[in-house]
């Protein structure tokens, strides 16, 4: 088939109701959004396309708005979502509590591998990941609202494997992908080498080609033919139906203002001086970040979760530790500094960009030296929640497949949240002024998203639960407090606002009191093979 070069109000035209629609981007990244507006202005002025099933892999909130799948927040327009992520999808949320369509998630890392099996031609995906969580069947299936629940559809099942259990994720026919790339020549050949990150652009092409569906592919720039080198086309012109040029509003890598230390590009083409990246201020969760950091060997490869976590790279800058260790994080971006907030997926000065899939090939392998990750709940069987919590669902990203691949884990969050909580860091000590109003250690989280049962049959991860005031470890006899922060009162500060009864370490310590000065910490990090030796 010839390559078609059309514009997004036409490609949006083809789609036909009830399509299965496979989309790919990464937050704000790789975002074919005048595709996905042209899709709402359509449906908006012709109630089509509708019933759309949509599948997306990373979450995909554009600018928290109106971009990404901000756009598809009207009622009709879809059927059913299969996601991982709902990050700036502030639009979508009310539609999914409502149940405006059946909505599922299941972990990232699986969907990545989902658009490989889908098509090579495979059954699906099996795996242990997702294991003991909400993903599980025994538990909720990955059904996230009433109307997943009753429309009987099964995203997952336990199966056996020999004398061991796994998950099954079934594959399913793609009729539609919709991708962005940087350039396509004349004959319709895409390369990527101005976007930030290569997720499963390929993978989803050639999925939904092998499925007997169309190929979308929105593009910064067309060029004459001969003009990509071969070793840039990421996707190959065989596997594509349509070329979007992208609008002047849409054409570029990103929508992202306000960073800490602005960047123009986040492909690797522009360098920034790490010294121009601000240090942080002293707060409960710079006092967060650094206690992790405390964790970590010289050469680790680590990940650091959205939120919170992302800050740990601001830390290793400022005590000079950043090129010590290999910083990662699940879109494939290695190296570097890890970019916060809506730029999160990127990386000041990365040392390579991989595919998504082959990221998470590696993480599940078990390749994580050392995990941090958000904690919006933790119970007293060392559950944690980051999913579904006030009202809100955010859904899992690639939390389940780094926790459950991790040799080392540390969970991350203030003790208490809410906006009145308030603390003060002074002459090295803490002083609580007063609590948030959402206590955050439960009897029972509302939603698992890390399984402490799951972790510890595998008995193969140390386990820690960071906060300002407090650190505990996941240990066979419960959660364990092992340390409190100078200026704490262990009754009314810690244990009165949790809503179960810790185990109490005999070897009870104080928190470094170098995590609650201002001036730089002065650390080193512990050789390999000295702490192997530990």
């Amino acid at each position: 088939m010839t390559v078609k070069f059309i514009y997004a109000k036409e490609a949006a035209g083809i789609i036909k109701d009830g399509s299965t629609v496979a989309i790919d981007a990464f937050i704000s990244f790789c975002l074919a959004d005048d595709i996905m507006g042209e899709i709402e202005e359509r449906f908006i002025r012709e109630g089509h396309p509708r019933s759309l099933n949509v599948v997306n892999v990373a979450g995909i909130g554009g600018d928290g708005e109106g971009r990404g799948i901000n756009h598809f927040a009207h009622r009709g327009l879809m059927s059913r979502f299969l996601c991982s992520n709902l990050s700036l999808a502030n639009r979508i949320y009310p539609l999914v509590m409502d149940n405006a369509f059946a909505c599922f998630m299941i972990p990232q890392g699986v969907l990545s591998h989902m658009m490989r099996a889908i098509a090579s031609g495979k059954p699906g995906v099996f795996t242990e990941v997702g294991m003991k969580t909400f993903v599980d069947p025994r538990v909720d299936g990955g059904r996230i609202n009433d109307a997943a629940k009753a429309c009987g559809d099964t995203p997952v099942r336990l199966i056996s494997l020999g004398d061991s259990q796994c998950l099954f994720y079934p594959a399913f026919p793609i009729d539609v992908a919709i991708i962005k790339g940087t350039k396509a020549d004349r004959k319709g050949n895409i390369s990527l080498e101005k976007e930030a990150m290569h997720l499963e652009q390929l993978e989803m092409a050639t999925a939904a080609r092998n499925s007997g569906g169309i190929v979308m592919v929105q593009v910064d720039e067309i060029v004459e033919n001969g003009t990509i080198h071969p070793q840039m086309v990421t996707v190959p012109s065989t596997l594509v139906d349509y070329v979007v040029p992208g609008s002047p509003g849409n054409t570029g890598q990103h929508f992202i203002k306000d960073l800490p230390c602005p960047v123009n590009s986040w492909c690797g083409d522009e360098k920034v001086h790490l010294k121009e990246i601000k240090s942080l201020p002293l707060t409960p969760e710079k006092v967060i970040c650094r206690r992790g950091i405390l964790e970590f060997h010289e050469d680790a490869f680590i990940n650091l979760g959205i939120g919170l976590p992302m800050n740990v790279s601001n830390v290793l800058n400022e005590e000079g530790l950043i090129h010590r260790v290999s910083a990662s994080i699940e879109s494939g971006v290695m190296g570097g500094v890890p970019a916060p907030g809506i730029a999160t997926g990127a990386a000041y000065n990365p040392d390579a960009i991989l595919k998504q899939p082959d990221m998470f090939d590696f993480y599940d392998g078990g390749g994580i030296d050392f995990a941090c990750l958000g904690s919006a709940e933790i119970d007293s069987s060392g559950n944690v929640n980051v999913s579904r919590f006030a009202g809100k669902v955010p859904g899992p990203g690639g939390f389940i497949n780094i926790t459950q691949g991790a040799k080392n884990i540390c969970f991350m969050g203030t003790f208490t949240a809410g906006r009145e909580n308030r603390m003060k860091i002074e002459d090295g000590r803490l002083s609580i002024l007063k609590n948030g109003s959402h206590i955050k250690f439960v009897d029972r989280v509302d939603h698992i998203t890390f399984s402490g049962e799951n972790s510890l049959e595998k008995g193969r991860q140390k386990v820690l639960y960071i906060t300002e005031r407090a650190v505990f470890a996941l240990r066979e006899e419960g959660v364990t407090l092992i340390e409190i922060a100078p200026g704490v009162d262990l009754e009314r500060d810690i244990l009165s606002l949790m809503g179960f009864t810790p185990v109490i370490s005999p070897d009870l310590k104080l928190m470094d009191k170098r995590l609650f000065s201002p001036e730089p910490m002065g650390l080193d990090l512990t050789p390999k093979s000295a702490q192997a030796a530990l």
